[in-house]
């Protein structure tokens, strides 16, 4: 087995008190989520609605499931009766279904909403300004099974690590910005998702409060 252990710990020493880790396991076998979960671990992270499935019912009741791909709406329904956070919420349809799914099954799921940065047009994600029209229109605070906790984003995929540097403190400027216009007084609304394995030192110095890492923890994908 990959040694799951060691590099998790090697991660885990890196990060500030602050930051918590969200373990992206997808790709990856139960056992490799075992080894994490047997050393404390309990945030993981997937991003397709079969796999985490499969993995919740057989895995620690206890471990706090985050989805963070591309959720379609029509899948919200399999993933809400346990999942904690769903991270990529990139539209006003997906949150309204959420709520709507949520309050079927009694229960409430955080989210983040996702901005588009990154100068990379196959990701996903609401612009700035769409971000702001969704939050202004204020359809959100009727919404009583789905509570808002912050942002999450993907910087570009490149070497240059002050473009980087650059998108996060853009993402790190809006949350300062929506914070204060509509949150002020909600402590729920406190996370500020980015950084990978590959840049998530760089996000820890522009504010991130979650690391959502997988390849320096679990290695290369298994299937």
């Amino acid at each position: 087995m990959f040694p799951v252990k060691d590099k998790l710990h090697s991660v885990l020493d890196t990060l500030p008190r602050q930051v918590r880790l969200v373990a992206i396991s997808k790709y990856h076998p139960a056992d490799y989520i075992m080894a994490a979960y047997e050393e404390g671990q309990r945030v993981f992270g997937e991003s397709h609605e079969q796999e985490i499935r499969e993995k919740h019912a057989t895995l620690p009741k206890d471990i706090e499931w985050h989805f963070i791909g591309h959720l379609q709406t029509n899948k919200v329904k399999y993933i809400v009766p346990y999942i904690t956070m769903i991270e990529a919420v990139d539209s006003l349809k997906l949150l309204r279904e959420i709520d709507k799914q949520a309050a079927k099954v009694g229960r409430t799921v955080k989210a983040l909403l996702e901005l588009h940065i990154a100068e990379e047009s196959t990701k996903y994600g609401l612009s700035l300004d769409d971000c702001r029209q969704l939050l202004a229109e204020g359809e959100w605070r009727q919404m009583t099974h789905v509570q808002l906790c912050g942002l999450m984003m993907m910087a570009s995929n490149t070497d240059d690590t002050q473009q980087i540097a650059r998108e996060f403190d853009t993402a790190a400027a809006f949350f300062d910005e929506v914070k204060a216009q509509y949150f002020p007084d909600d402590d729920a609304f406190c996370e500020r998702s980015w950084g990978m394995s590959d840049d998530y030192h760089i996000a820890i110095a522009h504010r991130s409060t979650m690391v959502r890492i997988g390849t320096a923890i679990f290695g290369p994908r298994v299937y």
